[in-house]
């Protein structure tokens, strides 16, 4: 139970930085959406070139940050040596992809569809290989349990870019999707300097058998992450390509990566919950109770993914103001999109069996098997249902890989999960969303908004009676 509260204790902390600036990346949808209107496709192209960068990053990380936390963890490595080595190879890719942008940049946009914009590229290239840059001393804040500064510096990028976004698009009406790409590197860059303090802490010595050691471990990670970060943006890069319509491509995708939006507040609790999990779970692996440890995490996290499930689509009357008028008909896929989110949450929890025993081999193929089917989905179906074939595609990528990934991992590193409990909760949180969904249309918000309110309510009671230990909790504990 001490694990377990450490694991809420910094979930709430990273959770926190996540909240927050997911909240205040909310307030920017709105700004977007009411300044660059649905038929400039402003925000089509920012959606377009924002998962292109995701799967740089991706790229230029090499599956580092997982092998940091595997390698500094080893009682026979220092964790320095492990850091420098680690960050030299990132830098090294880094640098390479920066000559290669910089040299090709005319044939790259072109291709890309960015032959009258090359800028856009060149600002977020540099962008995406100061993330990667910044990747590992983040990481590296997560090992040291140090959740206070990670989640400052989180945070003070969010409040740079919100201020720089309502000075440009508000006061001087500077509404081009070049400026939000623009804030972006301007923002990047000062994070970028507030590290330079950390580094100077590190003890520097390159390990090149330890490289070759992390390399065995990180490629297959790779391959994991670029097959899952293409389950995340593929359909983005997708759409553009195979819409049957140039012109209407960039309006569709706007519509599609504005509504996403809403539902990321799944993706921003996974992200909380790895930061946060993915340390410990490499420091108790020789823990006796272990597996114990990952079923009753695992349990916890459904529960409340699905509690936030119910309230995104709960309070969806009000949320929808989030989006400018003009990109609300695409809110049909908010649910599909969270549901698929949750699915990417459980493969992550799953996915620590074959990380533990270092074979992250089965992850690739999981992975590469989900993104085959998410693909798939996508090319042939987008042309005909537009972004909604996203969405569903999502579902079926993310299902593929789970459930790889929980039959295999019963075979070769069972762990005992509370399959009847957690199957009780999603029957539940079914019937609830069945409920919601089924409310009429000519009903008054404040009544929908009641209704939907005491299903939450009851959802949670559930909770509490079930499996949250309230008796434990101080102040409020002794009262129960």
């Amino acid at each position: 139970m001490a694990k377990l509260k450490n694991l809420a204790k910094d979930t709430a902390i990273y959770g926190l930085s996540s909240i927050v600036g997911r909240f205040l990346n909310y307030l920017l949808v709105p700004l977007y959406t009411h300044y660059m209107p649905r038929e400039s496709g402003d925000y089509g192209i920012s959606t377009n070139v924002y998962a292109y960068t995701a799967l740089i990053m991706v790229l230029l990380t090499f599956g580092m940050e997982t092998t940091l936390f595997r390698y500094a963890n080893d009682e026979h490595e220092k964790p320095d040596t492990v850091f420098s080595t680690a960050f030299a190879t990132v830098g090294t890719l880094t640098a390479l992809f920066l000559v290669l942008l910089f040299g090709f940049i005319t044939p790259i946009s072109t291709y890309l569809g960015y032959a009258e914009h090359p800028d856009y590229l060149l600002m977020m290239g540099v962008v995406v290989a100061m993330d990667a840059l910044q990747a590992l001393p983040f990481s590296y804040l997560r090992y040291q349990r140090r959740p206070i500064h990670f989640a400052s510096l989180k945070l003070l990028f969010i409040i740079l870019s919100i201020g720089l976004n309502l000075l440009y698009f508000v006061v001087l009406h500077k509404t081009s999707v070049f400026y939000v790409f623009f804030i972006n590197l301007v923002c990047t860059s000062i994070i970028s300097l507030l590290f330079i303090p950390e580094l100077f802490k590190i003890h520097w010595h390159f390990d090149g058998g330890l490289l070759r050691r992390m390399f065995s471990y990180s490629w297959p990670v790779l391959v994991l992450s670029i097959a899952g970060i293409l389950n995340q943006v593929a359909d983005k890069i997708i759409f553009p390509k195979v819409y049957p319509d140039a012109a209407e491509a960039n309006v569709q995708l706007g519509i599609y990566g504005s509504c996403v939006k809403i539902a990321m507040i799944m993706a921003m609790i996974t992200q909380a919950f790895r930061y946060a999990y993915e340390p410990i779970v490499f420091a108790k692996a020789k823990d006796s109770d272990s597996k114990e440890y990952y079923a009753t995490a695992m349990k916890y996290f459904l529960i409340f993914t699905l509690l936030a499930f119910l309230a995104v689509i709960g309070y969806m009357p009000i949320l929808q103001y989030i989006l400018g008028e003009g990109y609300r008909e695409g809110l049909g896929v908010v649910p599909i999109v969270m549901a698929a989110e949750i699915m990417m949450g459980v493969y992550f929890n799953l996915s620590f069996w074959y990380k533990l025993i270092d074979k992250t081999i089965y992850g690739a193929v999981f992975s590469l098997i989900g993104c085959a089917v998410l693909l798939a989905v996508n090319i042939l179906f987008i042309p005909r249902f537009s972004y909604w074939a996203c969405a569903w595609g999502g579902v079926a990528g993310y299902g593929t890989a789970m459930v790889l990934s929980y039959v295999v991992g019963r075979i070769k590193n069972p762990i005992d999960y509370p399959m009847k409990e957690i199957g009780l909760y999603v029957v539940l949180a079914a019937a609830i969303y069945a409920v919601m969904a089924c409310i009429p249309e000519e009903f008054p918000v404040w009544a929908e908004l009641l209704i939907n309110t005491a299903l939450i309510a009851l959802f949670m009671t559930y909770i509490v009676k079930r499996d949250l230990p309230l008796h434990s909790l101080p102040v409020v504990g002794k009262w129960f």
